[in-house]
């Protein structure tokens, strides 16, 4: 049977084939968003903050998973490229057998010491028990969340995108519906929150190990063989993923930090709900940088470079048009957003819509920074991958957090992703203009 990465992808076709998984990390993004506009009006903004302190700590859950995902995609797309299948299946299993690992390391954690942790945090005494109970929940899943992120990339790889979309698809709806009953009729507070996002972990992670399990050709399950180098390169190559995932955790620390110091609660309920949807509007670039990357790893390991080329030129059509639409979208649609999350005449609202407007400019940079980075990956060039993540995490937006709010306050506190977003995006370019021989994508390799 002919592998779907095998062929050549015009614009369109690259776009269908990457839609899947686009929608996927959609429909992810809109039930992440339905769980916090829910959870703010059937219980209070108060527990959307308590959501937003402890989520730096379920930021390093997902970090690992989407590490192993896309890391270890990028190495068994390149073996399958290159004609080996039987190794591509061990080190698939192997992988796999990993996630549930670190799955476990993490339920411990949450078993030992949720309350502390939402402590280190920086839950106030309002909002200490609500984010303790959200933090051992979710933590206590954590196996089954490594799955899913694992599999997310891994559907991709095996051809069946399509597959994963509708896998997420019952996810969103599952913890949407289940959302509205345990916080609504059943009245279970911020818990019934974090059942109905576990929850959803659980449909594609038990699904996915069911298909790999019992598929008969292609990519599957294989008895896995410890390979602590090929782990080592898988990890290495995810890691900007991982990064870029942990800056998260940091960057969601600082901001709930600094608002609460400057504004108090409503400060972090403002800035989650900003957070939120810029969750939602670079989940296109996240998704379509997802999908197109195992085209690259397969091409770069079958050495067709023709196909390299055309596929990087689509691709930077699609990120610098997609870029423009959705600064555009978001400029348009603040107020509605916002008021999702917060009634209008309210403080909450009043701040989210200012921020949200200074901070609307990340937009127009984010996708190339996310695709960059995605593409290096996919390269296995991990180290160019992390050095983009770690310099626009840890450089240029830790120094704007630390800098821009002591100059100009609050203000500070929503042009400083804007800022970095635009540093790296132009580091980003820097990059792609230099390796563009190297790797082939955009000239011959000598």
């Amino acid at each position: 049977m002919k592998n779907r990465l095998d062929q050549d992808f015009t614009l369109g076709g690259l776009l269908r084939f990457a839609l899947p998984t686009t929608i996927m990390m959609l429909v992810t993004s809109l039930y992440t968003i339905v769980d916090g506009v829910l959870t703010s009006r059937l219980v209070g903004e108060n527990a959307l903050a308590a959501i937003n302190i402890a989520y730096p700590a379920v930021s390093i859950v997902l970090a690992v998973g989407i590490m192993l995902g896309t890391g270890g995609s990028a190495v068994v797309s390149h073996r399958m490229g290159a004609g080996d299948l039987e190794g591509a299946r061990r080190t698939f299993g192997f992988l796999a057998v990993t996630a549930v690992c670190a799955g476990v390391f993490f339920a411990l954690l949450a078993v030992l010491g949720a309350e502390p942790l939402a402590r280190l945090l920086g839950a106030s005494d309002l909002l200490l028990d609500d984010a303790a109970c959200y933090l051992r929940i979710l933590l206590m899943f954590s196996p089954m969340a490594m799955l899913q992120l694992l599999f997310e990339s891994f559907f991709v790889a095996a051809g069946k995108p399509g597959l994963g979309l509708g896998l997420t698809i019952a996810a969103g709806v599952t913890n949407g519906v289940l959302d509205w009953l345990y916080m609504g009729p059943l009245q279970m507070g911020i818990a019934g929150a974090a059942v109905a996002t576990v929850t959803g972990y659980c449909i594609p992670a038990v699904c996915g190990v069911l298909f790999f399990l019992t598929r008969k050709e292609g990519l599957r399950f294989a008895r896995p063989r410890p390979n602590w180098p090929l782990l080592g390169r898988a990890c290495f190559n995810g890691s900007s993923e991982m990064v870029t995932n942990l800056s998260t955790a940091v960057t969601t620390f600082c901001f709930n930090a600094i608002m609460m110091e400057l504004l108090g609660e409503p400060g972090v309920s403002a800035i989650t709900i900003v957070l939120y949807a810029q969750f939602l509007l670079v989940a296109l670039f996240l998704g379509f940088s997802m999908g197109v990357a195992p085209v690259f790893s397969f091409n770069q390991g079958a050495e067709r470079y023709d196909r390299l080329r055309a596929t990087f030129r689509h691709c930077a059509r699609f990120i610098l048009c997609a870029a423009v639409g959705i600064l555009a979208a978001a400029l348009l649609l603040a107020p509605v957003i916002v008021r999702v999350f917060s009634p209008a005449g309210t403080q909450v609202n009043a701040l989210a819509l200012e921020g949200f407007h200074l901070f609307a400019p990340t937009f127009l940079f984010a996708g190339i920074y996310i695709f960059a980075s995605a593409l290096f990956t996919a390269l296995s060039d991990g180290r160019t991958s992390a050095l983009i993540s770690f310099a626009r995490t840890f450089g240029f937006l830790m120094a704007g957090l630390l800098l821009l709010p002591r100059i100009i306050g609050v203000t500070g506190v929503w042009i400083a992703v804007p800022v970095a977003e635009a540093v790296s995006c132009l580091l980003s370019i820097g990059f792609l203009w230099h390796y563009r021989t190297k790797f082939g994508y955009g000239a011959i390799p000598a």
